[in-house]
């Protein structure tokens, strides 16, 4: 059974702390993330109202709302990925700023991750952070870690902010890069990558790590050498991902440490009126079937 933290009492919006928001909802048995990936044409058909840009930047805010209302009570965390958002432009930037701020207005207790994979020269960072973290409110991002820890530091220096260092994806072409020996002992570059983040770039205590489900080997390998820093994971649901294996190697030393993810399986588990219904079952069900597990 899970032993809660000590932990301020402090939630009020005006002290967002990433690290005790998710550390509030895994004391309180949540690991469930849900990630917010709206596509136009799998968007109901009645959300579509006014103009053409009307009708994006509105049916992508009702459609994202309705899924955070119907399985707010099942998770630790929402994650949109801005891929979604930016493809559709300004309507879908204008309904992700939207979202966001309705999220910090009515829970301010869940944590907001955006999944937007940074990573460029320190300067052009502090361009990504302003964005990122203050104009769209984001809690915590995923960055990419090609160009070093010097690079990433704009991120890293917001101790309050959580920074989730890609390591080891879920999508089946990572190894080409991922996989490659960095350094004398044969070390995969994943885990060096690992070692790096855990050890010398979390100065603040503010990184984590995004690894796949779909690798649960070096999942594992993962926490080893990073024993105490939250994973991010995708893969779980439609990616067919191993849930056990990921609760069993994938905790923390105090049980926790797992933010682990599910998207299309939720978010487009209903098609008709009843899509967010659909959503909050199926939130409902892969929530407590990991708590049953971890129990």
């Amino acid at each position: 059974m899970i032993q809660p933290r000590e932990l301020s009492s402090d939630t009020s919006p005006s002290a967002r702390h990433f690290g005790r928001l998710l550390e509030r909802r895994w004391r309180d048995g949540f690991f469930l993330c849900v990630g917010l990936d709206p596509e136009y044409s799998q968007i109901p058909a009645f959300l579509k109202q006014g103009t053409e840009e009307e009708a994006v930047e509105e049916s992508y805010y009702a459609f994202c709302r309705a899924i955070v209302e119907a399985t707010a009570e099942s998770v630790c965390a929402f994650k949109p990925n801005l891929a979604f958002f930016e493809q559709a432009g300004p309507p879908g930037l204008k309904a992700l700023k939207r979202l966001g701020d309705y999220l910090r207005s009515r829970f301010p207790e869940i944590p907001l991750i955006l999944d937007a994979k940074r990573g460029d020269i320190a300067s052009t960072n502090k361009g990504y952070v302003a964005s990122l973290f203050d104009y769209f409110g984001g809690d915590a991002v995923t960055v990419q870690p090609y160009l070093g820890g010097e690079a990433l530091e704009p991120y890293l220096e917001r101790a309050e902010k959580g920074v989730f260092v890609l390591c080891r994806t879920s999508n089946p072409g990572s190894a080409e890069l991922q996989m490659l020996s960095a350094g004398a002992e044969g070390t995969p570059l994943y885990l060096k990558v690992a070692q790096l983040a855990a050890n010398d770039w979390n100065s603040n205590r503010n990184v984590g790590l995004v690894a796949g489900a779909t690798y649960p080997a070096e999942l594992a390998q993962i926490r080893a050498v990073a024993p105490d820093v939250p994973l991010l994971v995708p893969g779980v649901g439609a990616q067919g991902g191993d849930l056990e294996a990921v609760l069993k190697y994938g905790r923390d030393s105090q049980g926790y440490g797992l933010v682990i993810n599910s998207s299309r399986g939720i978010i487009y588990a209903g098609k008709d009126e009843n899509f967010a219904e659909a959503a909050g079952v199926a939130a409902r069900k892969l929530a407590e079937e990991i708590k049953t597990r971890i129990d």
